[in-house]
């Protein structure tokens, strides 16, 4: 939902505003290319959507790590970029892709990946970019191996670029999408909720929480509503005031199925999630996800795939309620606001400010990421994918967890490599099966 106090809010968050008021959920793509005429060519093809939409500006892999003579010495030359290098680009052109393109009706984000963030938002900022997104911890842990600290300072720095901009400029956490997959649910909606409070300390005044879609439809839903519910609890506001916020989806960014019909079925899911589950924005995927960087006008299916499913679901729902028939619940027996809650109150009780707390936490283990790498995380948690696809801990390493989610807890730490390359690939399994299946019934049917 979109969260209290609008008034003043940005164009990013005023589109999302107004599709959500209308009953409609805003379809997003990740979309970058290299030249700013073909960014431009996207970014129109986008707009013209026949759905709400927002545009995207994917940055290139160079320009997130700060390689930025690097993305320039690509664009000069015409290598191949995985995205619009912004920096090499500079403010003053990559307004001119902007211009006449985005409005009040079609904001555009910009995209990245940095941990050390600080030129790109600048030039994202004077390009007049209507939103961007990232976090202290979600654009350093799973991209490389920065120091947290120096990238807690650097967000800092980026959020009060971002709040001392003429007009709003929107800034979404990527807390949510931590590493993709095999994060537990809770402690992405938890991440979700502290670097919207970090943003929220240094100033920024409209931001969106993001969450990714995992590997069960109900645990899933609880978890939307349980960000929903922290959000509503944890972001000062009221009628009068407070910070304008919404939720974001992010459709699977783990191992995508193979197939045609098992990627749109995966979409498909996403975008009743997304419905069910309260979701103003969707983030979408394509189904050559598995394959390679996906075409402009394979964005585009996507978006009106994603979109049409989207309307078909609220239809859905309004038949259930004239029928006098109950929603789905969105809370279930998974306990994630309970653990994401507990989660959240124990980071802040160790310092007083949200960044400092983020780093104590860390170096402490309260705050730990199943699998990832990075130097500053103790990567002593691990998770497991269930047999009917819950997402669980199964050693939480020094992570708080409720005492009832901790008896429950299967102790079971040796995660071989074998059973993680299995709980990689869970979803696209599920839905490659989905789509053999099908066809041997239509097969057997023509029979």
């Amino acid at each position: 939902m979109s969260g209290p106090g609008t008034a003043g809010a940005g164009p990013f968050a005023a589109h999302v505003r107004r599709a959500r008021e209308s009953g409609s959920l805003v379809v997003q793509p990740r979309m970058g290319f290299a030249g700013a005429r073909r960014m431009r060519e996207g970014l129109r093809a986008v707009r013209d959507v026949a759905a709400p939409t927002a545009g995207t500006v994917t940055v290139d892999s160079y320009t997130r790590v700060g390689e930025y003579a690097r993305a320039l010495e690509a664009l000069r030359s015409g290598a191949e970029l995985n995205g619009f290098p912004l920096v090499a680009h500079g403010a003053r052109r990559t307004r001119e892709v902007l211009d006449g393109v985005a409005s009040q009706d079609f904001p555009v984000q910009v995209r990245h990946g940095s941990a050390l963030a600080g030129r790109l938002v600048a030039t994202a900022c004077a390009a007049g970019a209507d939103a961007t997104e990232g976090g202290p911890v979600s654009y350093c842990l799973p991209y490389g191996r920065v120091p947290l600290r120096d990238s807690v300072r650097a967000w800092a720095r980026c959020c009060e670029l971002i709040a001392a901009r003429a007009e709003p400029m929107h800034l979404e956490t990527f807390g949510g999408g931590m590493l993709g997959q095999l994060c537990p649910p809770p402690m992405l909606v938890a991440l979700s909720v502290l670097e919207a409070l970090f943003f929220r300390e240094h100033g920024v005044r409209s931001l969106s929480l993001s969450y990714a879609q995992q590997t069960h439809p109900g645990q899933d839903l609880e978890a939307l509503a349980a960000l929903h519910r922290l959000a509503a609890e944890r972001l000062e506001g009221g009628p009068d005031g407070g910070p304008d916020w919404h939720v974001v989806l992010y459709t699977f960014m783990g191992v995508f199925p193979r197939s045609a019909a098992g990627a749109l079925r995966l979409l498909e899911e996403s975008a009743r999630l997304a419905v069910r589950g309260g979701a103003a924005r969707l983030v979408v995927k394509t189904p050559a996800e598995a394959h390679r960087i996906p075409t402009l006008e394979e964005n585009v299916a996507a978006l009106e795939f994603a979109a049409a499913v989207a309307a078909d679901e609220r239809d859905r729902i309004r038949a259930r309620t004239r029928a006098g028939l109950r929603p789905a619940p969105a809370a279930g027996p998974y306990g994630v606001y309970e653990e994401a809650a507990l989660l959240v109150d124990c980071v802040l009780e160790q310092a007083p400010t949200v960044g400092e707390a983020l780093l104590r936490a860390f170096a402490t283990g309260l705050l730990d990421v199943p699998y990832c790498l990075h130097p500053d995380n103790a990567n002593r948690a691990r998770a497991v994918v269930d047999p009917w696809g819950v997402l669980r801990w199964a050693d939480p390493g020094r992570v708080p967890l409720p005492p009832r989610t901790r008896r429950a807890v299967s102790a079971d730490a040796a995660v071989g490599s074998r059973q993680l390359l299995d709980m990689l690939g869970f979803n696209e399994r599920r839905f490659d099966v989905e789509d053999v299946l099908g066809r041997r019934l239509a097969d057997g049917a023509a029979a």
